[in-house]
């Protein structure tokens, strides 16, 4: 078996592999690589001396069996036989659920996940989007903190774990997504500088040094990421890759690392004969983040929009800290703008950033589906003091309103795991740092953070503390019955119209049409052929739809359709979906 590794600046790499020492020798062909061939077998543990130093992880290694700080275990991809013979699945026309592998089950592993996945086919989605799973330190996380770019967590199963789950979601006729963080690495753990300039002092991000990109070594660096997001697609059958926070990814180079890896991932899609995805998530408001590259675009296939977020949250709750400010002036106006235009700042001014922001989106060529509408998301919930969802404040009714803007609207719904059924557990920020020192710096900088928002620190649940991630663990009990079982019916019809009704696919962003009234709190959206409203009101709403007659599809409360003046009375917290005659 080959193995290699970059280490540019060293003068000698020594291979540690089953407990015996090899010296490797210099790649004459590639510049600042080692490399040596030795017998090795699936699981046999090794990791690479540098100097003379201690024994390291491989930056490309494949498993982590002890966690982050033990040695590799050689992976063979061949042991595992799959099941299942999986031809992809499509982003059009897709609904996604964001998942947490940590906090789906109470056992939180990929084996008990795959056992709910039956509840995700009957709800409808076509994929699931799992939250990162790279090795990050101790056994619970969230996983944006992981390290091992190329391996598993250990504890949700390891690299086979993973495989049986996207076995048994495909053999549901699910697709599987994976979050992957490329704009930092975890502080504990991280091996990777000890190898080469895999970071740089040139720009720095809320993390600290920048990841290379555009820095001497940063070919390297780019080929490591680009080797690892080919890998998760290619090696476990994933069906897409969520690319975590594009917007802290600091490069200057001509070609960005975001067209190559869009690039790549095309070619491995026609070399699979598939369909492959890229989702950014930025907050630059910029369409040329999934403008085709030739028409000049970074060619990510779809990103996540969290204007249409903050301007539904606000509409639904009221608040308006932060950057829900300028969404909450007028938020049903803001909502009708996100609707029809994608993003509220598109070139307008944002006092929560003290500056113009955003560009607008050009409608009549850009297809609907390349934005992700959403209510909630692990960001929005976990990073608020007390994690609370919106079940926490709102009644069924406005949750109602909530799922019927996302799965109607024209973008491609994605859902938080456990908003189906109004999941009343919230979902906190946790962590399981060996560390110390790291793991008071985690519980009292979250602590700092909220007291400037006026929050007493004891308030503020302790990271570091096994209850918390306890807490944030969905309760499977809560959907067979109340008001969990009729919100999840609702949902479950909604994701069903959209399979019934080609209007609620249609990519058109120019063809949407939405009306709405800011005092009284209610907003129609036209869809083709279809007419969606929501009131968001306590009192009913006189809603002038234009039309008479018509037929009800879904409405949360009964209702009747548009009377001969084309008015429909829609009761308070309440929604409906309607088809022309």
């Amino acid at each position: 078996m080959l193995f290699e590794v970059w280490a540019p600046e060293k003068e000698q790499v020594t291979l540690q592999l089953a407990g015996q020492d090899a010296a490797m020798e210099r790649d004459p062909l590639r510049d600042g690589w080692w490399t040596v061939t030795a017998d090795a077998a699936d699981g046999d543990h090794y990791g690479f001396s540098l100097d003379g130093g201690p024994v390291l992880p491989d930056p490309r290694s494949r498993r982590q069996p002890a966690g982050p700080d033990g040695l590799s275990a050689v992976v063979d991809h061949d042991t595992y036989r799959w099941r299942e013979e999986w031809t992809g699945s499509r982003l059009p026309g897709a609904v996604l659920y964001e998942l947490h592998i940590g906090t789906y089950t109470p056992e939180g592993t990929f084996d008990a996940a795959a056992q709910r996945l039956a509840h995700l086919a009957r709800l409808g989605i076509t994929h699931i989007e799992l939250m990162p799973v790279c090795p990050f330190p101790g056994r619970h996380g969230w996983g944006y903190e992981g390290v091992s770019l190329w391996a598993v967590h250990e504890p949700y199963g390891g690299p086979q774990g993973l495989k049986r789950f996207v076995d048994a979601a495909h053999a549901h006729g699910l697709g599987v997504v994976l979050d992957v963080v490329h704009n930092h690495l975890g502080p504990s753990g991280n091996y990777l500088p000890a190898f080469g300039p895999y970071f740089t002092e040139a720009h720095h991000t809320p993390w600290g040094a920048a990841v290379n990109l555009d820095a001497p070594g940063s070919d390297e660096v780019r080929a490591y990421l680009l080797g690892s997001a080919l890998a998760w697609l290619r090696d476990y059958r994933l069906d897409g890759l969520r690319l975590d926070a594009v917007h802290a990814l600091a490069d200057t180079r001509a070609l960005t690392f975001l067209e190559e890896l869009s690039a790549a991932t095309d070619v491995l899609a026609a070399e699979q004969d598939r369909p492959l995805f890229l989702i950014a998530e930025s907050d630059l408001c910029d369409p040329r983040t999934t403008t085709p590259r030739a028409a000049g675009g970074l060619g990510v296939h779809a990103q996540w929009n969290d204007d249409f977020h903050h301007a539904l949250h606000t509409a639904l709750t009221g608040e308006s800290h932060g950057y829900y400010a300028d969404f909450a002036q007028a938020p049903l106006a803001a909502l009708a703008k996100t609707l029809t235009r994608v993003f509220f700042h598109d070139g307008t001014y944002s006092t929560f950033r003290g500056r113009t922001h955003g560009r607008p989106v050009p409608r009549a060529t850009t297809p609907a589906h390349r934005f992700l509408g959403y209510a909630q998301t692990h960001d929005q919930i976990g990073n608020r003091a007390l994690g609370d969802r919106l079940s926490a404040t709102l009644s069924p009714g406005l949750l109602a309103c909530a799922a019927t803007l996302v799965l109607t609207g024209p973008f491609t719904p994605m859902l938080f795991m456990g908003e189906e059924w109004g999941a009343d557990t919230p979902w906190q920020f946790f962590t399981d740092h060996s560390d110390p020192e790291l793991a008071e710096a985690v519980r009292g900088g979250r602590r700092r953070e909220f007291a400037a928002h006026g929050w007493a620190a004891d308030d503020i649940p302790d990271p570091q503390s096994p209850a918390t991630r306890e807490r944030s663990c969905l309760d499977w009990s809560e959907p067979a019955g109340g008001h969990h079982a009729r919100l999840l019916d609702w949902y479950r019809e909604l994701v069903a119209l959209r399979r019934t009704q080609p209007d609620l696919v249609d990519a058109d962003l120019a063809s949407v049409r939405v009306a709405h009234d800011e005092d009284a709190r209610w907003l129609a959206l036209r869809r083709g052929d279809l007419r969606i409203a929501v009131n968001l009101g306590k009192e009913p709403a006189h809603i002038p739809l234009n039309g008479r007659d018509g037929r009800i599809l879904a409405s949360w409360e009964p209702v009747r359709p548009p009377g001969a003046d084309g008015v429909l009375l829609l009761p308070p917290e309440s929604c409906v979906v309607i088809a022309d005659s």
